[in-house]
């Protein structure tokens, strides 16, 4: 790939930048429409972030050189990144690439092994069937501050177990949205400006410190519960009467599995013992609650819209569940028997990104694609840009599931790149599949009828591709 200067051409400039912001202005105001059409300029097309440049790499093919067979020469970096190397701290998704990074994955792998999931599949539909079915019937809802939620409780019933306590739950799902957002804040901004002790740089450094001590203390009390220990009781004369968990609800029927399963996929990690700090521990569960609510809640909140949009799409939908389930509540073993589901999962997560930037630093100068990109630069690449790429996905704006047959996995070789590739492809993307099926089986199943009563939702670039306001009424009739 590393070719001299005389071999390799300059990489043509975007159209439409300005001195000094370059094409920030462009990047702030229509994200989307921008980074679509550099397509249009080449497969390796330079912009411009204020002073700094930039390489958006157009093609899937250079995309795939970028992330697998060339990624020694394109480190994980960028800004974005050292914002969420900031809030997470050197996690999975943000270590730097190297030993650590090899040995982290190794260890967290059976995690997210497809057979160690499925052991948590029941509690988590629990977990999602006891939240969907407390909503009001015909109410209008925040879908995607509803999934938010969902995916949040659902993923710390699989991390942490079933018998986190209530207060944990709630004080994780109020703090984690507040976080995200000021996330995006920080990789929006300048670094200098996110470095003065403004009142919000400094509350969303609070925020992080009160997420560690909640890590450790749902990690303290996974410990004490998995050594037998119990926690001391509080005086039933004047404590407040907990929530019942999912799987101790009346008639559930996942009851007895439960107990089985209570420790939580955390325990795979735990169990690595002196091989990570207390610190990494906090890191490896900031990076994995982080991953899995914004782009899991973002592509279900854009699935359940279109669903308003193709009735014919529901009612498919609809016909499998019914044909699988024989009008009993999901179960984990429905889920592989559920391939049209998977489908109008894929088609969202490939419509809707749901990342739209993501960004590679090069570590020598490297010739790519004819092009030459020094070292130190900055390469982008965009999963929206390939997966809306008119050349692979004829009509891209249209929402068809029957581009994904069901016995064919898609792959990057697809231009699907949402899970990335490479030595650094999302860990978690067994997970998320298995949780996006379970939510939006359980909605479809506790909700017979779905009704857009938003106006239809534009696309807002933040981490992810989210819709910017979507409210939805869920009715029994």
């Amino acid at each position: 790939m590393t070719a001299s200067p005389a071999a390799s051409a300059s990489v043509p400039t975007a159209p439409g930048g300005l001195p000094l912001i370059g094409h920030a202005h462009l990047l702030a105001r229509t994200p989307l429409p921008f980074i679509t059409s550099l397509r249009d300029h080449g497969s390796v097309v330079r912009i411009r972030l204020g002073p700094t440049p930039a390489y958006v790499v157009t093609d899937p093919v250079l995309t795939r050189t970028v992330l697998v067979t060339e990624a020694a020469h394109f480190a994980k970096g960028g800004k974005i990144f050292d914002v969420l190397r900031g809030v997470f701290g050197d996690g999975l998704a943000t270590v730097a690439d190297g030993e650590t990074h090899l040995r982290n994955r190794r260890l967290m792998q059976p995690m997210f092994n497809r057979a160690h999931i499925a052991t948590r599949g029941n509690a988590m539909i629990d977990q999602v069937g006891a939240m969907v079915g407390a909503w009001e019937d015909d109410q209008l809802r925040d879908v995607f501050a509803d999934m938010n939620d969902v995916t949040l409780a659902a993923f710390l019933v699989a991390l942490f177990g079933m018998d986190l306590p209530t207060d944990l739950q709630r004080e994780f799902t109020v703090l984690m949205p507040v976080i995200m957002k000021e996330t995006i804040r920080q990789t929006i901004l300048p670094p200098w400006v996110t470095r003065l002790p403004l009142p919000a740089n400094r509350a969303h450094r609070r925020h992080i410190a009160r997420l560690r001590v909640l890590i450790d203390q749902a990690v303290d009390h996974h410990s004490g519960r998995s050594a037998g220990t119990s926690l001391a009781a509080p005086d039933p004369a004047t404590a407040p009467d907990p929530d019942p968990a999912p799987a101790d609800a009346a008639g559930c029927p996942h009851k007895a599995a439960a107990g089985d399963v209570q420790a939580g996929l955390f325990e795979t990690l735990s169990a690595a013992g002196d091989q990570f700090t207390r610190r990494q521990l906090q890191d490896e569960a900031i990076t994995l609650m982080n991953a899995a609510i914004e782009t899991t809640a973002t592509a279900l909140a854009w699935t359940l819209y279109e669903l308003t949009r193709h009735p014919e799409i529901e009612q498919r939908l609809r016909a499998e569940l019914a044909a699988v389930c024989t009008g009993r509540s999901l179960r984990q073993e429905d889920l592989d028997r559920l391939p049209y589901a998977r489908q109008v999962l894929q088609e969202a997560v490939r419509k809707y990104g749901p990342a739209w930037m993501v960004t590679r630093t090069a570590t020598r100068d490297v010739d790519l694609g004819g092009h030459r990109i020094p070292r130190g630069a900055d390469v982008v690449w965009s999963p929206y840009l390939l997966q809306n790429d008119p050349a692979r996905f004829p009509e891209p704006s249209a929402f068809d599931p029957d581009r994904w047959p069901p016995d064919r996995v898609p792959t990057t070789r697809d231009s699907l790149f949402a899970f990335g590739d490479g030595r650094r492809k999302c860990i978690g993307e067994n997970f998320a599949w298995t949780e996006m099926q379970i939510i939006l089986a359980t909605v479809l199943q506790t909700w017979p009828r779905l009704r857009l009563v938003s106006r239809p939702p534009r696309p807002q670039t933040a981490i992810t591709v989210k819709p910017d306001k979507l409210a939805i009424a869920f009715g029994t009739s």
